[in-house]
């Protein structure tokens, strides 16, 4: 099979991801707020108090300064502090599961759950979660999944001014709310990547925003 057949059927393969999380969130009737090329799907109060809690705990308890996945990483594009969860911790692994069994997705696809947190004046400037396979780190990511395709990513508290997810291309802005669950595809119709997924972290400007992030890929990360 030559290099340009392979391609062929990674981006049918993420095609087929996307339509059928797609279906699934379309028949449990999840909320959606459409673009022409974008697709946010939402569902508040996913998690209650109580997990939102336990969550800002675990990061409170393991954040480090977070990294930026790049060749040439940019100072100060990513200013916030995050750590990985515990995946085998009974109360994360029913979160992570809930969360797969929403979108249908296998538990082997998703990566850890991440926790971030954002004090005031820290943001995540535009950026996309797929990878950029011209990157010398795609070699490396392509062996343990491959391609980034959906993302969900968890609001665990309001601050009290700021640090919205902006979806900058397709023109949608999130406000913190605790519990809210946000799903998106990061592939397009076509399974390619979509730059219509671009979206910010934008700066707290008063409290604290605490966020876990769920990402899926192609094949199976663990």
């Amino acid at each position: 099979m030559t290099p340009e057949e392979m391609a062929l059927d990674q981006s049918r393969e993420r095609a087929r991801i996307g339509r059928e999380v797609a279906a699934r969130l379309e028949a449990a009737g999840v909320g959606a707020a459409r673009t022409e090329r974008f697709t946010l799907w939402f569902v508040e109060d996913f998690l209650g108090s109580e997990d939102c809690a336990f969550l800002i705990g675990e990061i409170e308890h393991d954040r480090q300064p977070s990294i930026l996945l790049s060749d040439d990483p940019e100072q100060n594009f990513r200013t916030s502090d995050s750590c990985n969860l515990d995946r085998w911790h009974e109360q994360v692994r029913a979160i992570d599961r809930r969360i797969c069994a929403l979108m249908g997705l296998d538990e082997r696809r998703g990566e850890t759950l991440q926790g971030q947190r954002y004090a005031p004046g820290q943001y995540f400037r535009t950026h996309h979660d797929f990878f950029h396979t011209d990157q010398a780190y795609w070699a490396e990511q392509r062996k343990c999944g491959g391609q980034r395709t959906w993302t969900a990513m968890i609001f665990l508290n309001a601050s009290e001014a700021g640090g919205e997810t902006h979806f900058t291309a397709a023109g949608l802005k999130v406000p913190p709310k605790p519990g809210l669950l946000l799903m998106w595809d990061n592939m397009d119709a076509n399974g390619a990547p979509n730059l219509f997924a671009a979206h910010e972290g934008c700066a707290v400007e008063r409290g604290v925003k605490y966020i876990v992030t769920k990402w899926f890929r192609e094949g199976n990360w663990l």
